[in-house]
């Protein structure tokens, strides 16, 4: 219950985070959004890393592991901003919620982990919810969904290369370096786009509350997969969705439709069940391991690791 309860506080710390960053794209350019949610952001989970020892040298960035889960992070949190941009909140969000049904998919193909039939039928009935959403050739369509489906590309590659990174590189100098790369690249594109729009007091008080609720999102979403069993607080990831229809109707007036309900409901329960398939797959293999033969002289046999499931 404990780590159910974190893991909604995580959710609900994103969706936050996620409206500001939608209503600071109606002032500035996502570009700058980038840019500046990074800059404060840099600097907390810099002092944080400092505060604990786990810096490391820069040169752990040149690591090929590293460098691609810091191109998958600045590819999708890019696109994700020009998505959120012009699409409802809602919208977005429950495109980004088929990222673990990709990450299984992905998974299967790149690391050839097993996947039965059930969690497959799982997986196809997640991409229609994500068709019904998407609408492609009707008139509710629009290219920015495409944009959107995109970035669950790049996030999916940041997260299935997490897994080939050394277990000796701390996960907070980690997420350091990716962040520190995103500010840069927001930097690199508002360069580029030429066309700098000085923020207000007000503004830059709302990225950094963006910022500071990233931060906090993250540290509740760890504390929740430590706390509770990964695969039992995982599918309260999807409280998320709950979250952003309220706030997409609440602060920018978004009534989500009928196409959007029904596909987002079809996601959800898609992913709780192969959540569910996961449980049910590692049930035995979690009891093998804590179980001792009568004739092993008491010696202990290692834990198996559970896959866990980040946003």
């Amino acid at each position: 219950m404990r780590g159910s309860l974190l893991m909604a506080v995580s959710m609900a710390s994103f969706s936050v985070n996620d409206a500001i960053a939608k209503f600071l794209t109606a002032q500035l350019h996502f570009s700058e959004v980038m840019m500046l949610r990074g800059l404060f952001a840099s600097v907390m989970i810099g002092a944080l890393a400092l505060h604990q020892g786990a810096m490391r040298p820069l040169r752990v960035a040149l690591t090929w592991p590293v460098s691609l889960r810091i191109s998958g992070e600045i590819g999708g949190s890019a696109l994700f901003l020009v998505a959120v941009s012009h699409l409802p909140l809602a919208n977005v969000t429950a495109i980004i919620q088929s990222l673990p049904l990709v990450m299984t998919c992905g998974a299967v193909l790149i690391l050839g982990e097993p996947v039965g039939w059930r969690r497959w039928l799982a997986i196809a009935a997640g991409f229609i919810g994500v068709l019904i959403i998407v609408r492609p050739g009707a008139d509710g369509f629009s290219q920015f969904t495409l944009v959107a489906l995109l970035s669950v590309g790049f996030y999916t590659m940041r997260d299935l290369v997490t897994k080939r990174i050394p277990a000796e590189i701390p996960t907070l100098f980690l997420t350091f370096l990716t962040i520190v790369a995103v500010t840069l690249a927001g930097a690199a594109f508002t360069v580029i786009h030429g066309d700098w729009t000085m923020p207000s007091w007000q503004l830059l008080g709302l990225i950094a509350l963006a910022a500071l609720l990233t931060l906090i999102g993250f540290q509740y979403l760890i504390l929740a997969l430590r706390v509770g069993e990964v695969s039992s607080v995982a599918p309260m990831r999807y409280s998320q969705m709950l979250y952003a229809m309220l706030l997409g109707y609440l602060v920018f007036g978004d009534v989500p439709d009928i196409a959007m309900v029904v596909g987002a409901s079809i996601i959800v329960l898609s992913g709780v069940y192969t959540f569910h398939r996961e449980r049910v797959r590692n049930r035995p293999l979690a009891a093998d391991t804590t179980t001792t033969p009568a004739d092993s002289v008491g010696q202990p046999r290692s834990a198996c690791p559970h896959r866990a499931s980040r946003r």
